[in-house]
Formats: structure tokens, sequence, C-alpha cells
């Protein structure tokens, strides 16, 4: 997560939690208010005339039913925002601590898990304020720089948490970043407060993002891209040549490819991309992820 990025969710979660919030939050929420202007009574009207029509003016000013965003959350489970452990960067404890640091002044993320042997022992989590203040005070000799000693112990949470549950314990701990594992331990990907953010207000743009409405770059490379997004955008976009001749949209063109609707986690190769089903709410993919074929994620 960006510095920049942080510093709103924070603010976010403050004004969330006081229940202080402002219109355009109130309206992500589903809250839809409508300011009238009251009118002024007539001469002809009736003074019951009068008393209806600002009753009416104060009814429409209510807000509407909001979603009901806890229960919302209650449903979702840590599992459907994570970031796949495919798709998350990390760095090998025993790489070099100059080749560390510069991993991670080439990331686009402040944490990253630190492993050792394999991804599935995470034994830290580098913050990069933490890693550069480390290094000033070893003069700037990487030889003087432990790793370890700067690396903050990991938080692992069930891939069963719910929504709701993880981000109680993320204002709890006061923290932004957790490593999800599945019964056995072994890990699955990450979740940060940011992504369940953008379960309850949408998509929170950065300076990653392209400019592209629904259509964003991952730092590994891949694209993550709303089903409703127009190929004709994408392509435009991305200098890509998707064919739009018999699908309008990117999810029309993978239930075109696959011949059916397919599930969440499928995946499917055609037009030199790789289409994995990110998430699919009844018969509708709502989310992909597309990535070059031959772009594989290389662990830093």
């Amino acid at each position: 997560m960006t510095p920049l990025a942080a510093v709103g969710l924070t603010l976010f979660v403050v004004a969330f939690a006081v229940a202080s919030l402002g219109r355009p939050v109130l309206e992500a929420l589903g809250y839809r208010l409508i300011r009238r202007r009251k009118r002024k009574p007539s001469e002809t009207d009736s003074p019951d005339t009068g008393v209806a029509a600002e009753a009416h003016d104060e009814e429409d000013a209510k807000p509407a039913a909001p979603r009901n965003v806890l229960a919302e959350l209650s449903e979702l489970e840590v599992s459907d925002v994570m970031v796949h452990r495919l798709n998350m960067r990390s760095i090998n404890a025993a790489d070099p601590p100059e080749q560390i640091v510069r991993a991670m002044l080439n990331s686009p993320h402040t944490r990253i898990p630190l492993w050792e042997g394999s991804l599935d022992n995470i034994v830290g989590v580098l913050h990069a304020k933490d890693v550069l203040r480390a290094l000033n005070d070893a003069g700037n000799d990487f030889s003087k720089l432990d790793i370890m000693a700067v690396a903050m112990k990991p938080w692992f949470v069930p891939d069963t948490t719910s929504l709701e549950e993880q981000l109680n314990e993320f204002l709890r701990r006061k923290s932004h970043f957790a490593i999800v594992v599945d019964e056995y331990g072994e890990v699955e990907g990450l979740v940060t407060l940011e992504d369940i953010m953008e379960e309850i207000v949408g998509d929170i743009a950065d300076e990653h993002d392209l400019d592209v409405k629904g259509v964003k770059q991952e730092a590994d490379g891949s694209i993550v891209v709303d089903g409703g997004v127009p190929i004709r955008d994408l392509n435009r976009a991305l200098g890509w040549n998707l064919p739009d001749d018999e699908a309008t949209t990117v999810a029309g063109l993978v239930i075109h490819e696959a011949q059916s609707i397919p599930e969440e986690k499928q995946a499917f190769t055609f037009h030199g991309k790789r289409f994995v089903v990110m998430r699919r709410e009844k018969n509708r993919i709502t989310r992909i992820r597309i990535r070059n074929i031959g772009n594989v994620t290389v662990q830093a």
C-alpha cells in the first residue's frame, strides 16, 4: 500500500468508526440524499397544502435504505478478497541485504512478506520505512544490516475468517496487513485493510491504476478487470488486440470462449492471454485477472 493510500484509509476508518461520514461516503454505502428546495406556499395554497408540501420535502430529504454493510462483510471471507500467493510479492530472507533493499525500493508496496526455504514459511514482514531507517543507522553499510532484526512478526489469519471479523481485528490491532493460511497452515495469500475497505466503498484508486474505469494493473504485471469493461477500452488502454466481434465486454469474451459461465477460480488461455475468473455473482462474471502468457511472478 502506498503511503498516500495508507493515510487515506486511516482517515476513512476513523471517520467510519465515529459515524461522522461525509456525503460521498454515505452515498458509497448506499445512501441516496435528495436535496430539494422547499417550495414557498402560494396565496392559492391552503394551510394544509403548505404543511403537506413541507412534510413531503422532509420525507425526500431522508436517506434511502442503506446497504447492510456489516451483514455483507459477515457473509464474505478473507479468501474472497485476498491477494493470492501466486500474485503476491515476497522476499527470500536468504538474499543479500543489498538485494532485499533494492527489492523493497522497486516495490509499489510498503509491506512485503519475508520467507525462508519456501513461501509456506513466512518468517516476517518487512516495512520499507523500517528497512531504510535500519540502513541509515548502519551508516548505509549493507553488511551491518540485520534483516531479521528489522522484520515484524507475521500475523496469520485463517482463510475462513469473515471480513467483518478481520476488519474489527485490523482496527483493534491497528494493523493493515495479514498473511492468510488454510486449515493446514499453508500460505494462501495476504489480505490488507485496503482490500476490505474496497468491498465497502469500491476500488480505491492509486497511482498504479490505469486510466480506465474498472481496470487495475497489479504489481506482478497482471491486470484485474471488472467483467463489464468494454473490450475496446481495454485494447485501447493496453495496446491489446482482443476480438470484440462476438462479445463487447471482457466477461462476455470469457463466456464466449469457454462456451459456458465459468466458476470462480477457473482459468482459460486464449488470444495469448491467461484469464482467471476471480469473482462470479449468480450468472455474472464480475472480476477477472488477465496476464500475458509467460508473464510469471518472480519471488524477489
